[in-house]
């Protein structure tokens, strides 16, 4: 046990004699020592239950033998960072997450990990640490939020974001506002559609390291409780067993994961989260391996936003389990794979059927034979952009229209919110990449505001930013180089036309090459937004959003 560094041994009696400070007996010292990694806060309601869900996990481990250790991690509420300064820390905390882990866990020789995770980039950046450490280890989540009900309709957070560019537009009133505000997340959990937070939870179930229910399993079902302690239980079996991340997040596993993101249409973030996660583990996928997989991959389930089914419906659909059960009807998914089930995950997918073909539709009847996630790419992104297409409308899946150019999100909802923006226009807005946020704020707010006023089947926006996974329309981000980098975006002026063509996945703007380099020769790298602390560092470290927004190594 590596355990044993801290606790075996003449010279480790210093040691015991700190542990028994914390009051443990010499039995539980005997046992395999399990830390308990768990991003619980006050502030983010994703992470309301996650004490509930570490006691389960602690009872868990004591029932199989071991014993538990909780540590916290930081984690930032997405929704209440957005559209301020806050935001641009959202991304950066991925990596603060994982360096913490790997601290701790190091540190003190724990056996295995388990981690508890709800929201955005907790599940990412745990991710990471777990691939880096490479010890035995699982995931168990908070779980998602239940839809809310206004007027007999279900509604989540999206709607609200929505509902403030709707409510400005006239389209709605403020007491129709208030009274969305009031109702849209009823319960703790991760909000209640296909955003970053759910669909990182499902791709642990996807890469294996999370226990069939992880991602589709409410915050607030007793059934979390059980899942937990069976969690608790796992851990002790994988390292009895020394089955490590290395043994589960294997190249086809990540292939599982971008089948089931393409099938599920998952939030944008998920591709730059899988190239980060892959990084740490040692696996090479890169932006056009997605496309790739797209190409043979059907749409089968569109969740809020792209569609009126929330999560709560896939669970009772049947869940991950049977989406991936449904894709190896045409063996488009690698069973063999090892799972934290100490089983390969086509053992544990072979008894779940799709429960409702209205939530997972049948692969003989897709929304499209592709998949619902497209990278693009062209002279506006020669490494590539990201759009969910599964979330645009028909008529802007190929447009063409002038570019309206702000340098700043506050700069674009200002314009959106005043009408500024017509039908037909093309929104950019840049300067908020991983550098030259600093952090690629998500921009939920002005493509929520565009949806909101009814814009969405006119206006594109395009981003060097990030998009919550609330976002829908013809938004386009992670438009990579970045404009801080000198990238093309960086030099569209007011009114050159942009064309955006999805189904060729190509990205342009119609401006000679000359003319663009003219404009090169005049363009001055900005100063750094943040001058001072973390995000100073961040900005000088971080690498291109084509590469995931790893770190320089």
């Amino acid at each position: 046990m590596k355990s044993e560094q801290v606790k075996k041994g003449l010279e480790k009696a210093p040691h015991r004699s700190l542990f028994k400070a914390l009051g443990l007996t010499d039995e539980e010292m005997k046992r395999p020592l399990i830390g308990i990694v768990n991003s619980k806060n006050d502030i983010v309601p994703g992470h309301m239950n996650l004490d509930k869900i570490a006691e389960a996990v602690k009872a868990g481990v004591r029932m199989a033998g071991g014993t538990p250790f909780e540590f916290q991690t930081i984690a930032v509420c997405d929704g209440i960072a957005m559209n301020h300064i806050g935001m641009k820390y959202s991304l950066g905390s991925r990596e603060l997450i994982a360096d913490s882990v790997e601290i701790m866990a190091t540190a003190h020789a724990f056996d295995g990990l388990v981690f508890i995770p709800n929201c955005d980039k907790i599940v990412p950046g745990m991710l990471m640490a777990c691939a880096r450490l490479n010890m035995p280890s699982i995931f168990i989540s908070g779980g998602p939020m239940l839809a809310g009900t206004v007027n007999h309709a279900r509604v989540s957070l999206s709607q609200v974001f929505e509902g403030v560019g709707a409510a400005a537009s006239g389209r709605m009133s403020s007491e129709e506002l208030e009274i969305l505000e009031q109702n849209a997340c009823p319960t703790c959990g991760s909000c209640a559609g296909m955003f970053t937070a759910n669909s990182m939870n499902c791709l642990t179930e996807a890469l294996g390291m999370g226990l069939p229910g992880n991602g589709t399993i409410p915050a607030v079902y007793s059934e979390r409780i059980r899942l937990a302690k069976q969690a608790g239980m796992k851990i002790m079996e994988l390292v009895k067993n020394d089955i490590r991340p290395a043994a589960i997040m294997t190249e086809n596993a990540f292939k599982n994961a971008i089948r089931m993101d393409m099938a599920i249409g998952c939030s944008t973030n998920s591709v730059l989260h899988l190239l980060a996660v892959a990084s740490e583990a040692g696996v090479k996928i890169d932006l056009p391996y997605f496309n790739e997989l797209s190409e043979t991959t059907p749409h089968l389930c569109k969740i809020s936003p792209a569609g009126n089914h929330h999560m709560e419906d896939l669970y009772r659909a049947g869940g991950v389990q049977a989406l991936l059960n449904e894709l190896t009807r045409q063996n488009l998914i690698y069973t063999d794979c090892m799972t934290v089930t100490g089983q390969s995950l086509g053992d544990n997918i072979k008894d779940c059927p799709v429960q409702d073909y209205e939530v997972i539709r049948p692969l003989d009847n897709p929304y499209s034979v592709t998949g619902g996630l497209a990278i693009l790419f062209g002279n506006l992104a020669e490494e590539g952009a990201v759009v969910k297409k599964g979330a645009v409308a028909p008529e802007m899946m190929q447009h063409e229209g002038p570019a309206r150019i702000f340098n700043s999100e506050e700069e674009s909802v200002e314009a959106i919110l005043s009408g500024s923006i017509k039908a037909g226009d093309v929104v950019v807005i840049r300067y908020e990449g991983p550098k030259g946020g600093p952090g690629m704020r998500e921009m939920l707010t002005p493509t929520s505001a565009i949806a909101g006023m009814g814009l969405d089947k006119d206006v594109a926006l395009i981003t060097d930013g990030r998009f919550s996974g609330a976002t829908r329309g013809a938004s386009i981000g992670h438009v990579s180089p970045e404009a801080a980098a000198g990238g093309v975006i960086a030099l569209i002026e007011e009114g050159d036309l942009i064309r955006i063509d999805i189904p060729a996945h190509r990205l342009e703007v119609l401006v000679d090459e000359a003319i663009l380099e003219e404009r090169r020769l005049c363009w001055k790298a900005p100063d750094l937004k943040i001058k001072t602390g973390y995000m100073k560092r961040y900005a000088q470290m971080v690498q291109s959003a084509s590469t995931g927004a790893i770190f320089n190594s």
